[in-house]
C-alpha cells in the first residue's frame, strides 16, 4: 500500500496542516505534564522488604541517597522462566538514560517477583547494568496492583489501571510505573502510578517508529516485538565492499 503521491506544494500544504496538530498535541502533553506533576501525594507507611545483590534493602535503600525514586514494576513471576517481551522492550531503553537520571536526582529500579537469582540470570542474558530487585514474599507488587494471586483471579473482577477489570483480561503479573519521594526527614510518598500503555512513551524506538514511513506497522500493540536476542538475523543489505 501506496499513499497518494503529490507535487511538492501539496506535500507541504498537507505537511502544515499536520504540524498544527504536533503543536496541539505537544501543547497538550505539557498540559498533561503539569497536572501530574500537581497530583496529591499519599504517605507511604508500610515497610517493605526488597533482595538486592547487596542483601535486603527497604523501599528507603531504593533511593539510593536521592530524593525521587522511578519503579518499573517488570512482568517476571516467581514461576516464568524468562521476562515480559514488552517490559524487556522497554528496559532496552534505560541504561543510557541512567547517567542522566541519576545528575537530576532520580533513582531507576525495576521490580519483580521473581527470586533474585531468576532476575539475575535473565539480567545477564539482557545486558542490562540498571538495578533490578526482587519483592517476592512481599505485598509491595499486589499493593501497587501490578501482581495478582489465583485467588484474585476466581474473583468476578480484579483492579487494573485503577479501574475494575475481568480476570479473563488480567494476568499474574501486569506491567507499570510508579514513583515515590523521599523528603529530608526520611518520609516517603507514593505520587503517580501509570499502567498498561500509560509508560509507552518511555520506548524511545516506538516514538522513532512513528516517524518511520510505515509507522509502527503493527496488527495488535507491538506484536512486533520481541526480545533483542530472538530477533531473526535481517539479511544484509549489498556494500560496495562485497
Amino acid at each position: 500500500m501506496q499513499n497518494d503521491v503529490v507535487s511538492r506544494e501539496e506535500w507541504l500544504e498537507a505537511r502544515r496542516a499536520l504540524l498544527a496538530k504536533e503543536k496541539e498535541a505537544t501543547r497538550l502533553r505539557d498540559s498533561v505534564n503539569a497536572a501530574r506533576l500537581a497530583l496529591p501525594w499519599v504517605k507511604v507507611d508500610k515497610d517493605y522488604v526488597f533482595e538486592t545483590p547487596e542483601g535486603r534493602k527497604s523501599l528507603a535503600d531504593l533511593f539510593d541517597g536521592r530524593s525521587q525514586l522511578l519503579i518499573y514494576h517488570f512482568m517476571l513471576g516467581p514461576d516464568w522462566d524468562a521476562g515480559c517481551t514488552g517490559c524487556s522492550f522497554l528496559s532496552d531503553h534505560v541504561d543510557g538514560a541512567l547517567p542522566h537520571l541519576n545528575h537530576h536526582d532520580v533513582t531507576w529500579v525495576a521490580v519483580s517477583r521473581a527470586p533474585l537469582d531468576k532476575i539475575a540470570a535473565y539480567k545477564r542474558r539482557m545486558g542490562w547494568k540498571f538495578s533490578w530487585v526482587s519483592s517476592f514474599g512481599s505485598d509491595f507488587n499486589f499493593d501497587y496492583h501490578v501482581s495478582f494471586s489465583p485467588e484474585d483471579l476466581a474473583k468476578d473482577k480484579v483492579f487494573y489501571n485503577f479501574t475494575p477489570m475481568q480476570p479473563a483480561d488480567a494476568n499474574d503479573e501486569l506491567p507499570g510505573l510508579s514513583a515515590f519521594y523521599r523528603n529530608d526527614k526520611g518520609e516517603i510518598f507514593h505520587t503517580y502510578s501509570s499502567y498498561a500503555r500509560g509508560p509507552e512513551e518511555l520506548i524511545g524506538t516506538l516514538m522513532i517508529l512513528d516517524r518511520a514511513p510505515k509507522g509502527r506497522n503493527e496488527d495488535s500493540t507491538m506484536n512486533f516485538v520481541r526480545r533483542h536476542d530472538e530477533y531473526e538475523e535481517a539479511a544484509k543489505a549489498p556494500s560496495c565492499c562485497h
